[in-house]
């Protein structure tokens, strides 16, 4: 399937899913679809960009024509639904990437399993810097992360910025769960397309 056909099969799946289905299902196995078409080389690197930001834009909207002017509470929602769609597509991915790989010593070889091999793989780039405190507190500092490249540096797109955020850190939060690390992943932006992901591993 080349990539025209792939991108007019995903933007029609996107735009027939209901607001009202909040677990958001067939959009999920959609981005799955697309995360797994990039990571094996069938699809170019700019259709999961377009995709993410095509469906960051139907939620927004679709909250918003149900709602009218969206307020904080709004806004968490959207949020919330790209973050958990993230997660189970975090799950997915990770399960392919580990599946011939060797067992991982300790929870710091986990993350360093994810700064480079994982990041490499969804993101097309390492992370440039990982921060521990070790006491299970990380900071993922990428320099050029991919899903902000496609926006200006203004500031008006900065403060745009954290809804293209969410869907990254449910597929960080996804892919340490089915490496046994429950976990609370955010993400801030000083510096466009700069950002730095905080991820608090979640002791029992």
């Amino acid at each position: 399937m080349s990539s025209k056909e792939v991108a007019c099969f995903l933007s029609y799946d996107v735009t027939g899913v209901p607001w009202q289905n909040i677990e958001f299902k067939p959009v999920s196995r959609v981005v799955f679809t697309s995360c797994s078409l990039h990571l094996t080389g069938m699809a170019d690197e700019s259709l999961f960009d377009f995709l993410h930001m095509e469906i960051v834009s139907h939620i927004y909207k679709e909250q918003q024509s149900s709602k009218g002017e969206l307020d904080n509470k709004d806004r968490a929602v959207c949020v919330s639904v790209l973050e958990s769609m993230g997660f189970r597509v975090g799950q997915g991915l990770i399960e392919r990437l580990t599946r011939d790989s060797p067992s991982f010593k300790d929870e710091l070889d986990v993350m360093k399993f994810v700064c480079k091999d994982f990041w490499t793989k969804v993101f097309r780039r390492q992370v440039d810097n990982l921060r521990t405190n070790h006491q299970g507190t990380y900071v993922l500092q990428d320099n050029k992360f991919s899903l902000l490249t496609q926006l200006s540096s203004g500031k008006q797109y900065l403060d745009q910025a954290p809804k293209y955020l969410a869907f990254s850190c449910g597929v960080v939060r996804g892919a340490l769960s089915n490496l046994g690390l429950d976990s609370v992943v955010t993400a801030e932006v000083s510096v466009m397309p700069s950002c730095k992901f905080q991820v608090v591993i979640q002791k029992l």
